[in-house]
């Protein structure tokens, strides 16, 4: 495979594009950018495209025996699901924020695991970790600058996603060009 450009599996295509689209709409919607945005208008696409299509993709990797992609997107179809479900449910702050707190843990441990994935794969898991726990934070000390700037996080961690798999799709770079050995430097092989 070429190191300049994606080749994924369909699985892995299909995860890449449910995640991006649906960490796209929930971090667009926690910054209020479009009017009449929020997060709750995320909350359909978060239960179905975030949820149950990120875990069957999760489920169809482990069949793969691909247990990385199987696990990230096997937990963060848990965690959309069940956000989605339960948006509509009266908790306090701190238990959402406990929420956000947990899978920013679940997002940090996939960020540390992806050491052998592509650089957009690693920065999405690790933006939508960033996102998570501001926005933890922002639930934790009732600060809606701080949600907005998670939702930024979250967004530009959709787009990382997005990219992924449309790259793979169309076949488009995903790693900058390396520059060669400037003067004085050897390079050893």
């Amino acid at each position: 495979m070429d190191n300049d450009v994606s080749a994924g599996s369909t699985t892995t295509i299909l995860g890449h594009l449910a995640l991006g689209l649906t960490l796209l709409a929930f971090g667009l919607g926690h910054t209020e950018v479009i009017d009449g945005v929020t997060a709750a208008s995320a909350v359909p696409l978060a239960t179905y495209v975030g949820g149950l299509a990120l875990f069957i993709a999760g489920l169809l990797a482990f069949r793969d025996r691909d247990t990385f992609t199987g696990t990230a997107f096997a937990a963060l179809g848990a965690f959309w699901f069940t956000w989605g479900v339960g948006a509509d449910t009266q908790v306090s702050a701190n238990a959402a924020g406990l929420f956000l707190l947990l899978f920013a843990l679940v997002a940090l441990s996939l960020t540390l695991g992806a050491s052998a994935a592509d650089p957009l794969t690693r920065g999405a898991y690790g933006l939508l970790f960033v996102a998570m726990l501001l926005l933890a934070i922002a639930q934790f000390g009732d600060s809606g600058g701080l949600a907005k700037v998670g939702g930024w996080f979250a967004a530009v961690g959709g787009l990382a996603a997005w990219y992924a798999a449309t790259a793979a799709l169309a076949h488009w770079p995903t790693a900058m060009p390396r520059r060669a050995a400037g003067r004085g430097v050897t390079a050893t092989g």
